[in-house]
C-alpha cells in the first residue's frame, strides 16, 4: 500500500516522530556511555569513582588502637587527615598502620588514575586515655629455650652491604638469611631465651662484618607520644648502635625531607675525632638528634649530647623521646631528665616532624663516617641488647 506523504493523520505523524526520536536518543546514549563511565548530559563521559577506603582497627593496649586503611580499587592511593579536616590529594599519604591513642577523627579518600576521587571515609576515636598510659610495646618475650625471630608483624629488615649510606663496613642480614656473608646458624638479630632482643655485630672473616638493622616500616608507625627503649650498648671502636625514627613518607620524598628523629646514637668516646664537634677522649656519651631538609645537600642537623659524670652506655639505661606538635625532647632514664629539646623556633631548617607518622628503627652499624672504621681495639662479636620498646600516651 502506498502512503501518500501528507495524508497521515496528525496524531499518527506525532506518534511516529516520537518513537523515532526515542529510538535515536537511546542509541546515542548507549554509544556515548564508554566502559567504566556513564553518559554525561552535557557531552563526553563521566569517570567512575574510586572505591571509598575501608578503615580497620586492631587493639593495642589500654584502649589504644592500630588503624589500617585499604581500598578496593587497584592502584588507588589513600590520603588522610587526623584532625577532622577534609582530606585532599595534598594530605598525608597512607603507607602503614598507625597507632591511635588520643581523641581524634580519621578522614580518608582514595584516588586512582582516570577515576574520580572517592567519597570520604570517616571514623572518630575517643579512647580518653590518660597521659602517661602505656599504649603499645614490644617486650621481646620468648618462652622457649632457643633463640626466636623478632616479631615479624612489627619488624622487617634492611639488608645488604652498605645498604643505607654513611660508608659503613657491615652487611646487614635478615632473619635466617643464608646469603653470604650472612649465616643462619649465627643470627645477627634474635630474641634470646633471656627475653632480650640481641643485635649482634660479627666478623665472619678478616675485614668482613655482619650485623642487623630492624625497622617497622610498612608494618607499624605512630605520631606523637612518648617512646622509649631500655638498652645496653656495646663499646669499642667502630660500633654505632642507634634507636631512631624516619617519617613514613621516606618512600616518596626521600631523606631528609621525611624527617629523622634519633632517640639514641652512641659512638665510642675513647677514639676521637668525630664529625659533630670536638670530643675529649675518654668520656662516654650518647646523642639525641633531629635531621631535616629538602635534600641531602641541604640537610639541617640538630644534635645534643648526654655525658654526665659516671655515665656508662655499657650499663642498662632507658633512652626516650617525647614527641608533641612542634616539639621533640630527648631524655635518659626518666622523662623528667630531659637533656635535649628541639622545636619550631630553635630548629634552623623547615620543621618536618609534624607531617605524619614515623616508623621505628633499631640497628648496630659497624664503622662509617661518624665512628670511623674498626681498629685493633674493636671487639667481635659486639652485642646491642634491647629489653623493650614502649610507647605512652602524651
Amino acid at each position: 500500500m502506498n502512503i501518500i506523504r501528507g495524508s497521515m493523520p496528525a496524531v499518527q505523524r506525532f506518534r511516529g516522530r516520537f518513537l523515532v526520536a526515542a529510538f535515536l536518543g537511546f542509541f546515542v546514549a548507549a554509544a556515548c556511555a564508554a566502559p567504566g563511565g556513564s553518559a554525561n548530559p552535557r557531552g563526553g563521559t563521566q569517570s567512575a569513582r574510586t572505591a571509598t577506603p575501608s578503615i580497620a582497627t586492631a587493639a593495642a593496649q589500654n584502649g589504644a588502637s592500630i588503624v589500617s586503611l585499604s581500598d578496593a580499587t587497584a592502584g588507588a592511593t589513600i590520603y588522610y587527615t587526623l584532625d577532622g579536616s577534609p582530606p585532599t590529594t595534598s594530605s598525608p599519604r597512607y603507607f602503614a598502620p598507625f597507632l591511635v591513642a588520643s581523641n581524634l577523627t580519621v578522614n580518608a579518600i582514595a584516588a586512582a588514575p582516570g577515576l574520580t576521587n572517592s567519597a570520604v571515609a570517616t571514623r572518630s576515636f575517643a579512647p580518653n586515655i590518660p597521659s602517661g598510659t602505656l599504649v603499645w610495646s614490644d617486650e621481646f618475650s620468648n618462652s622457649g629455650a632457643s633463640n626466636a625471630q623478632p616479631n615479624p608483624a612489627i619488624w622487617a629488615y634492611e639488608t645488604g652491604y652498605q645498604c643505607c649510606g654513611n660508608h659503613e663496613q657491615e652487611t646487614y642480614c635478615a632473619w635466617n638469611s643464608a646469603s653470604a656473608p650472612c649465616n643462619p646458624a649465627s643470627s645477627n638479630a634474635f630474641v634470646g631465651a633471656d627475653g632480650y632482643l640481641h643485635i649482634v655485630a660479627q666478623q665472619s672473616s678478616p675485614g668482613v662484618y655482619t650485623s642487623a638493622r630492624l625497622r617497622s616500616q610498612g608494618l607499624f608507625s605512630f605520631m606523637y607520644g612518648r617512646v622509649e627503649a631500655r638498652m645496653k650498648l656495646p663499646e669499642s671502636q667502630g660500633m654505632w648502635p642507634a634507636f631512631w625514627l624516619l617519617g613514613n613518607n621516606v618512600a616518596t620524598v626521600s631523606w631528609p625531607a621525611c624527617g629523622e628523629m634519633d632517640v639514641m646514637e652512641h659512638i665510642d668516646g675513647s677514639d676521637p675525632p668525630f664529625h659533630v664537634g670536638a670530643a675529649p677522649p675518654g668520656y662516654d656519651w650518647i646523642a639525641g638528634s633531629v635531621h631535616g631538609g629538602v635534600s641531602s645537600a641541604a640537610e639541617v642537623n640538630g644534635s645534643q649530647r648526654y655525658h654526665p659524670a659516671g655515665f656508662s652506655a655499657a650499663a642498662w639505661h632507658i633512652y626516650g623521646m617525647i614527641w608533641t606538635k612542634g616539639r621533640i625532647q630527648y631524655y635518659v632514664d626518666s622523662p623528667s631528665n630531659i637533656y635535649a629539646t628541639f622545636n619550631t623556633a630553635s630548629f634552623a631548617g623547615t620543621w618536618l616532624f609534624d607531617q605524619g607518622p614515623a616508623f621505628l628503627i633499631l640497628n648496630l652499624a659497624v664503622g662509617g663516617d661518624w665512628p670511623g672504621n674498626t681498629g685493633h681495639t674493636t671487639v667481635f662479636p659486639s652485642t646491642m641488647l634491647v629489653d623493650y620498646v614502649r610507647i605512652y600516651a602524651n
